[in-house]
């Protein structure tokens, strides 16, 4: 009996005594699914060297009044006094920082956006440590009455800032999980019910319904040598949530290109805009990260082109990795600049890490 017992768990341990996970795809006659049919790897909508309406190029960086920071640009505050525009979606928006969003919608649903509660998955975040990386500060992570409460977490891609593994098995099975075009398959085991969707795609929880939509970016996660790489072999989203005629997007890692053009004339303005305004600067490969990461310019732009009723900014801060960038707020800096030069028409609202605000 002993060595039944033995047997059986060694055979439990090698296959993680895990229930396999639960995969559908969604790509229908009106999706867009944007794939070298050589390669079998996904690529962006619209390729190519880019043209920016705007661009910062000198004295990008100034103080600014309302950001209160222990040294320049870094472990700050956002303390201004903010216009709360008149709307009424109906949707309550908590930062949780980085990328990391809840979102409560109309009829009260929750979601989830790009959690990753503290590291990078392991073994990388020993690796990024070691090679001299650095820890971010933990996020403001729900609580547990919250994380109970989720219907759906939705994920970007698969980079490491944006989706953790360890983090999905804390959240367990009990929400859908829905995922870009070939990223099933980087889940834990653990019977997760999961959904791939293709660009232009859409799916419902209850009366809620969820859009993927293109983003212009990259992916890849696993890179051994001569062996295996996984560049580019799952694709990357944005999403639209829309509820009672009220919509609201988070762009997912992007940089500028004509898809915000594209989504704004298939869905019409966009009321709530969760927008990323960093890890773009790099001091010899500058246009490489532009190309995959706005600009706060770049991201006014866009907001601009989707007619967005108000802009929250996400990628800055206390709870970030600060990769590609001068500092933790020097991306909220350059924002503020900027939206006074350009004299941007979108109205702008600043969350700090774990703050709410309902519009």
């Amino acid at each position: 009996m002993k060595n039944i017992a033995l047997i059986i768990f060694i055979s439990c341990f090698l296959s993680a005594c895990s229930t396999p996970n639960q995969v559908q795809k969604i790509a229908d006659k009106n999706s867009v699914i944007a794939v070298n049919n050589q390669t079998g790897r996904y690529h962006n909508l619209y390729p190519g060297k880019k043209v920016y309406p705007t661009t910062c190029e000198q004295n990008c960086y100034p103080p600014h009044p309302d950001l209160i920071c222990e040294t320049p640009s870094s472990n700050c505050q956002y303390q201004g006094k903010q216009i709360k525009p008149q709307l009424n979606t109906g949707y309550t928006v908590r930062w949780l920082g980085h990328a990391s969003f809840v979102v409560s919608t109309p009829n009260g649903q929750n979601v989830l956006f790009d959690p990753v509660s503290e590291q990078f998955d392991s073994p990388v975040d020993l690796g990024f440590k070691l090679a001299g990386g650095f820890y971010r500060k933990p996020g403001a992570w729900p609580n547990k009455q919250t994380l109970e409460n989720i219907n759906a977490v939705m994920y970007s891609h698969i980079h490491y800032d944006h989706f953790n593994k360890a983090d999905i098995k804390k959240l367990g099975n009990q929400p859908r999980y829905l995922a870009p075009l070939g990223m099933a398959d980087n889940f834990p085991m653990g019977g997760f019910n999961i959904t791939e969707m293709a660009w232009y795609a859409k799916t419902s929880i209850e009366d809620l319904t969820i859009h993927a939509v293109p983003a212009h970016h990259f992916s890849n996660r696993v890179l051994i040598p001569y062996i295996y790489e996984d560049d580019n072999k799952d694709s990357w989203n944005g999403w639209l949530l829309e509820q009672n005629g009220s919509t609201l997007f988070f762009a997912g890692d992007t940089g500028y290109s004509q898809h915000f053009k594209d989504i704004q004339q298939k869905y019409g303005d966009i009321d709530l805009c969760l927008m990323p305004i960093a890890s773009y600067y790099h001091k010899t490969n500058a246009k490489g990260y532009r190309y995959v990461h706005t600009t706060p310019e770049d991201a006014l732009n866009a907001a601009t082109e989707l007619n967005c009723k108000v802009m929250i900014p996400w990628g800055y801060g206390n709870s970030s990795w600060q990769m590609g960038d001068h500092s933790s707020h020097s991306a909220l800096s350059r924002l503020l600049h900027m939206y006074k030069q350009m004299n941007a028409p979108i109205p702008l609202y600043i969350l700090n890490e774990g703050e709410t605000i309902k519009l």
